[in-house]
């Protein structure tokens, strides 16, 4: 046991950090270790690998995320701030790399390969992106003859520009979305968060127009009979199959022929294996990580700490939110992983990677630390 009195870094941090939150989030990893373990065969198999394959890489991810996800919850606001901003420059050159050098995957360019791993860097930009927006928006309500928020969209244009030439729609609508509800809790006027998402309407219409692929998903899913909507109906029929308790752990049907069932698709297995209450149970503990993060949001009273928790709770909700609701039919399909139950290493790495900053960020430290972190600043005039 652990004594208050004990001054340590690894006591300091046990005692401030919001093990509730942790515990959630540590369910969820050991969730996808299970759904890997039932989802992931038969989609090795049909491709000839070993059966256990996926698995097996699943379970390799998941001891360097732990470690990101436990290392990053002990640093400062201060570290977090600069953390951020490295991860951020060398994703965005990982991305122009991945434009000119990534393999083409159905006419787009999102992996790279770095000493025989895939990266796709635009995961792990994801939550530099919100960090440094987070950063920027509260140095504009601290100094205004700053130009942060101008900065700041900058910073949004930057990003959204090279996704949209991977292309990747549905990254650049997350991200879109995750910095319009930033710019709301900065309390910016209406009238900008309006045109913001009058902007991001007027570039969904575009990309309707003159981008294919993404015109057959949205026609797609207002008209199935429209075109092919085999992993869809497969995913649907998934729900039906398994009820309210599923047909048990091995038994399920739909994964036999889901070409994604262990990545965009897997909380249909869930479904299916484990039934509507096991997704109900999953539903409710993103939920909880969502709530909980804008919770201690909501009472921080350092401007930076409270944007950047805000905001990666957001991001968090928002992608478990549209992974779901791809899987039960509610919008057109996309390309998102679940988090933490779906396969992938860049995605679980750079997850963790945001939740340990969530976790670094909603710590219980004294009122005078976080003030002080707050006021730490680079030479004066700029951000810290």
């Amino acid at each position: 046991m652990l004594a208050r009195d004990q001054r340590t870094p690894f006591s300091d941090w046990w005692w401030t950090v919001d093990k509730l939150l942790l515990g959630a989030i540590m369910a969820l990893m050991l969730g996808g270790v299970i759904l890997s373990l039932a989802a992931s065969p038969p989609v090795a198999t049909r491709i000839g690998l070993d059966p256990f394959h996926f698995f097996g890489r699943h379970v390799l991810f998941l001891l360097p995320s732990f470690m990101v996800l436990i290392g990053v919850s002990f640093l400062s606001p201060k570290q977090i701030r600069r953390l951020a901003l490295l991860v951020f420059v060398v994703s965005i050159l990982l991305i122009v790399a991945t434009l000119v050098f990534g393999a083409e995957v159905k006419g787009s360019r999102r992996w790279i390969t770095l000493l025989g791993v895939n990266i796709q860097a635009s995961e792990s930009a994801k939550p530099a992106f919100v960090v440094m927006a987070a950063w920027l928006f509260a140095e504009s309500t601290k100094r205004p003859e700053m130009p942060a928020t101008s900065m700041a969209i900058a910073l949004l244009l930057t990003l959204v520009a090279l996704l949209v030439m991977e292309p990747d729609f549905g990254q650049t609508m997350l991200i879109l979305m995750v910095w319009g509800a930033l710019f709301f809790i900065a309390g910016m006027r209406m009238i900008w968060v309006a045109g913001l998402a009058g902007v991001a309407a007027a570039g969904l219409f575009g990309a309707y127009l003159l981008v294919p692929h993404v015109a057959g998903r949205i026609r797609r899913f207002m008209n199935p009979a429209s075109g092919d909507t085999f992993q869809v109906d497969m995913a649907m029929e998934a729900f039906w199959n398994g009820g309210w308790f599923g047909l048990g752990p091995g038994e399920g049907i739909a994964k036999r022929s889901l070409p994604d069932s262990h990545t965009d698709f897997v909380f249909a297995v869930a479904a299916e294996e484990f039934g509507i209450v096991l997704c109900l149970m999953l539903l409710a503990l993103f939920a909880f990580i969502v709530l909980r993060g804008l919770r201690h949001a909501l009472r921080n009273e350092e401007a930076f700490a409270r944007f950047a928790a805000a905001g990666l709770a957001i991001l968090f909700g928002l992608q478990s939110a549209i992974n779901m609701a791809v899987n039960v039919h509610l919008m057109p399909a996309k390309g998102m992983t679940l988090p933490f139950l779906s396969y992938g290493g860049s995605s679980m790495i750079s997850l963790a990677w945001g939740m340990g900053m969530l976790l670094a960020l909603t710590r219980e430290r004294p009122r005078a630390e976080m003030m002080a972190s707050g006021r730490e600043l680079a030479p004066a005039g700029s951000p810290a």
